[in-house]
C-alpha cells in the first residue's frame, strides 16, 4: 500500500476531477470532494482501510488546461504539502482545438510537455510521490480525430511517467477495455469525456489498485 496513515493524496485536473468541489479546493470527506471520482476514491478507501487517515484534497478546477494547473500549481497542490499527487490534465489541451478552432493560443504537444516537466519536477522537489494518468476520450474508434490527437498528448505523459520513474495509468485503455468488454460509452459518460458515477466507481478503483490498495478486506 502506498498510502500510510496521516498522508494527504491532492487530485490535480480538470472539471473531470472538479466535479463540483468546494473552492478554492475541496478537501473530504462528502460533498467538498464533489461528485466525481476524488469522492469515490475516498469513500472507498474510508470503507474498506479504516486503519488509515488519509486527508484527500480535489484540486480540480473546470476549464483547467495544463497551462492553467502550471500557473496554480504551487497554491492549489504544494501548498497542502502533499505526500501523492495525482495528476491528471490535458483533455481540455485537447479539446479547445476542437470546440475552439480559431483560438490562438491552443496548447501545443511541445508547450503540454513542458508544462508537465514543470508539474512533475516541482512535485519531486517537494518529496512528492507521482501518478500521472492519461488523458483521454470515450471513444475506442482510434481514427476518430480527437481520440488521435488524445494519443499523442497520452503518449508524452506515457513517457514522462517513465523518464521521472513515476506511476503510471493508462486511463484510455481503462476505458476502451470497459467498452470493448460489451457496454456502450453512454454508461461511462453522456459527452465522452466527463464520468458517470459508473465511470467515476471504475476510475476511483483502477488508482486504488494503481497504489497497490486492495479492497478486499
Amino acid at each position: 500500500m502506498l498510502l500510510k496513515d496521516k498522508d494527504c493524496i491532492v487530485f490535480a485536473g480538470d472539471s473531470i476531477t472538479d466535479m463540483g468541489a468546494a473552492r478554492p479546493f475541496g478537501v473530504g470527506p462528502g460533498e467538498p470532494l464533489g461528485q466525481g471520482y476524488p469522492r469515490v476514491f475516498d469513500n472507498m478507501l474510508n470503507a474498506f482501510h479504516p486503519e488509515i487517515r488519509v486527508r484527500t484534497v480535489n484540486a480540480g478546477i473546470s476549464g483547467n488546461t495544463s497551462r492553467d494547473l502550471r500557473a496554480r500549481f504551487e497554491t492549489d497542490v504544494i501548498a497542502n504539502e502533499p505526500d501523492v499527487v495525482a495528476i491528471m490534465i490535458g483533455v481540455n489541451d485537447v479539446w479547445r482545438h476542437f470546440d475552439h478552432p480559431a483560438n490562438r493560443d491552443h496548447v501545443s504537444l511541445q508547450e503540454y510537455e513542458e508544462n508537465m516537466r514543470v508539474i512533475i519536477e516541482r512535485s519531486l522537489q517537494k518529496g512528492a510521490r507521482i501518478l500521472l494518468m492519461t488523458p483521454y476520450i470515450m471513444e475506442d474508434n482510434e481514427q476518430d480525430r480527437m481520440r488521435r490527437m488524445m494519443d499523442d498528448y497520452s503518449a508524452v505523459v506515457r513517457k514522462l511517467a517513465g523518464e521521472y520513474n513515476t506511476m503510471f495509468l493508462d486511463v484510455q485503455q481503462l476505458w476502451v477495455d470497459y467498452i470493448h468488454a460489451g457496454r456502450y460509452s453512454m454508461f461511462l459518460s453522456s459527452d465522452r469525456i466527463h464520468p458517470s458515477a459508473i465511470g467515476a466507481t471504475l476510475l476511483a478503483r483502477a488508482i486504488l489498485h494503481t497504489l497497490d490498495i486492495t479492497l478486499d478486506n
